[in-house]
């Protein structure tokens, strides 16, 4: 009995300590679904909500994951993901398969398992038409030119010698190039013939380079990357792969490359490998991160207070009109999204002043000017009620004394009420200040690189986001923790005041 029970334990633990876990693969069959992961905003033609079928999605690559699955035997769902962080979220297990304008890359090759390529394009440099000085890459050195961040081109400008601007959007900067607020732009031909040579003043000036876009598996699921090759393979060689391209305006003689791609031919792309690690270079971008952390916070703060000012006066002793004006702002900022009012102001409005008057000096400077502008409008909204309370803690007996005594309102305003409202306010205008050190990161979006901005960079770089996360977070606490002990200091002192 003792030797049966012994014979079934050791045989349940020689079990336990060989059993493998379940491959990439056969995970995905037994779920009967391979979930895919893309981001919608990238739109037409890689992956987009269909218009004319509210809810739904299009797109090649939407009907390209669903020749995969069905090759698989499975379903395919798909995965809402942001772009530049697809290979972090893949890697996280968020979903089975990266599939969404994915160009095969050095660091890429290094750090996931990439598929054979679905897709061939050529990274093409817009310049204006009226911009003679602006023929090829060599031409544009210690200029401006936009790409999208964590992208083939944006590995291709690094060295280039010119200023980059990320952008996470594909339109935006074809838009920032026609105003005037960049030299050129470095982007896929797919992405060219959509957002950017749809615009007259823009033309195609230089091919810089041909890539891939490639499918990307997590480096454990290398059985998964080789049955979707075997489906991309098949998919290509009965033409549904053109067939699908042709359907969005993408096949062209480069893709003939496809028909007859070989094994051999993805180990040759696959072959150069690079890893970027975490070094001082990143400290030192992340020190300057910090700085226009700091500067496009200090200059906000300051329109906000002053401005803030003003509306709680205007608010509490203006006339009825200037007080229902007041109060309209107020609710106004406070009432809509910072990161809406900051895209308003620099896609919108500044173009359209900018336009009416025929004003075209230092468009490079106008995504700083709107950071700062668009925070500091909308700060002044909080620092408003800020002062406003502190008017309100000034003893009305006081008001009285001092009309009775003959003072005027601006001298009453200036020599009583003001100095004890400012008193009251300061506590909250300093909390305030340390918010908005934390806000300056949504700046990013209107392409002004601050510290966050650097930190994501890196991270989609280095393939890790706890080293970079945690020296942001540090510098974070460097800035504001000064400002949380003063702001301590100061309501001791009211306290015993």
């Amino acid at each position: 009995m003792r030797i049966g029970l012994s014979c079934v334990l050791g045989c349940l633990l020689a079990s336990c300590g060989t059993s493998a876990p379940p491959s990439g693969l056969a995970r995905v069959q037994a779920a009967g679904e391979l979930r895919w992961g893309a981001d919608l905003q990238g739109g037409d033609p890689y992956v987009f909500e269909d218009p004319s079928a509210p809810g739904g999605i299009s797109g090649f690559e939407f009907e390209l994951a669903n020749a995969i699955a069905q090759e698989l035997g499975v379903r395919a769902r798909f995965v809402q993901q942001d772009w530049t962080n697809l290979v972090p979220a893949l890697e996280r297990g968020t979903f089975d398969l990266a599939l969404n304008g994915l160009e095969v890359t050095p660091a890429r090759a290094g750090s996931i398992a990439m598929t054979r390529p679905y897709y061939i394009f050529s990274a093409q440099l817009v310049t204006r038409r009226s911009d003679d000085t602006a023929r090829s890459l060599s031409d544009l050195r210690g200029r401006r030119v936009g790409t999208l961040s964590s992208s083939f081109s944006y590995d291709l400008l690094r060295d280039s010698g010119v200023t980059i601007v990320p952008y996470e959007g594909n339109d935006e900067p074809y838009a920032d190039l026609e105003q005037g607020r960049l030299d050129g732009v470095l982007l896929d031909d797919v992405i060219v013939a959509r957002y950017g040579t749809t615009r007259q003043a823009l033309h195609v000036v230089q091919d810089v380079d041909e890539g891939y876009y490639a499918g990307a598996c997590r480096r454990s699921e290398r059985d998964l990357c080789d049955a979707i090759d075997d489906a991309l393979e098949a998919i290509a060689a009965r033409g549904q792969l053109r067939e699908i391209l042709t359907r969005y305006q993408l096949a062209n003689e480069r893709q003939e490359a496809l028909r007859t791609w070989t094994d051999e031919d993805t180990r040759e792309l696959l072959h150069t490998r690079s890893q970027i690690t975490f070094s001082v270079h990143h400290v030192k971008l992340f020190l300057q991160g910090a700085l226009v952390t700091i500067g496009v916070s200090t200059a906000s703060m300051l329109i906000a207070i002053v401005l803030g000012l003003w509306l709680a006066l205007l608010r509490l002793y203006g006339r009825r009109p200037l007080q229902l004006l007041a109060s309209a702002y107020v609710e106004l900022f406070r009432g809509t999204p910072v990161l809406l009012q900051l895209y308003l102001l620099y896609f919108g409005i500044m173009p359209f002043a900018r336009a009416r008057m025929d004003f075209t000096f230092g468009t490079e400077y106008d995504a700083l000017v709107a950071a700062i502008l668009g925070l500091g409008l909308n700060y002044a909204a909080y620092e408003s009620e800020n002062y406003r309370a502190g008017f309100k803690a000034v003893p009305p007996g006081q008001l009285e004394a001092a009309q009775v005594l003959g003072m005027s309102t601006p001298l009453l305003l200036r020599r009583i009420m003001l100095p004890q409202a400012l008193r009251v306010a300061l506590p909250g205008v300093t909390n305030d200040f340390i918010a908005l050190l934390k806000d300056s990161s949504l700046v990013s979006v209107i392409t002004v690189v601050e510290l966050t901005k650097h930190m994501q960079i890196t991270a989609v770089d280095v393939r890790s986001w706890a080293l970079p996360g945690a020296l942001c977070a540090a510098l974070y606490l460097a800035m504001s923790y000064p400002l949380a002990r003063l702001s301590r200091r100061l309501e001791a002192k009211l306290e015993r005041s």
